[in-house]
């Protein structure tokens, strides 16, 4: 049985790479095969040499438009056959063509309950809209801002004392067991979309559990 080829994009520090790194590569047949970022000193880049995996650079600066640039990654990944794309705060938006070339093998980690709380700043905005309760969302990738089909949830509930910090640190928390839970499921073929309503995703629960 061949192996689930997982690539993922960061621009940072890439602790949710480092939670996929820890919990999936080289079990269960998922191989990270490929880390790709737009920042030549991301983190995340060096966190992925330290494992022994490849790595990619896609500067905007060094292309003509953001398209250009999608369409150079876009390449590269495909040339690594890889069979999931994770963004791991990947703070940069995809194009549509991008988005269109891997339709439904891109997903995302959102620090938010969406529809609620999408884009910029998930925890600022929560915080300024009094909510007593948020959580994690990851999610597919369509053309949209945070827009695509959901599959997982979970929720956090706002700290009394409205901590930015303490709140942000539960977030990173559940990201780093809910994103790697989903990637899983992919890998496992869980998940399946509704065929009557493509906003709705199936997840097999014997498999989950």
């Amino acid at each position: 049985m061949s192996a689930f080829r997982l690539a993922v994009l960061a621009s940072g520090t890439g602790t949710n790479l480092q939670a996929i790194l820890d919990l999936l590569h080289g079990r269960d047949g998922v191989e990270v095969v490929a880390v790709g970022s737009n920042k030549r000193d991301a983190q995340a880049l060096e966190r992925a040499s330290s494992a022994g995996v490849e790595t990619g650079v896609f500067c905007g600066a060094d292309y003509a438009d953001r398209a250009q640039r999608d369409a150079a990654m876009a390449d590269w990944l495909g040339e690594r056959n890889v069979d999931l794309i994770v963004l791991a705060g990947y703070m940069e938006l995809l194009s549509p063509e991008f988005v269109r070339r891997f339709r439904n093998r891109i997903v995302n980690v959102h620090p938010a309950l969406l529809p609620s709380f999408p884009g910029l700043d998930a925890v600022g905005q929560a915080l300024a809209h009094g909510a007593r309760v948020t959580g994690v969302t990851v999610h597919l990738v369509d053309e949209g801002v945070d827009s695509g089909p959901i599959l997982l949830q979970r929720a956090i509930k706002v700290p009394y004392t409205r901590d930015r910090a303490e709140l942000e640190e539960e977030i990173h928390r559940v990201e780093h067991e809910l994103l790697p839970e989903a990637i899983r499921l992919i890998a496992a073929g869980a998940v399946h979309i509704d065929p009557k309503n493509p906003r709705v995703v199936h997840v097999d629960v014997e498999t989950r559990e």
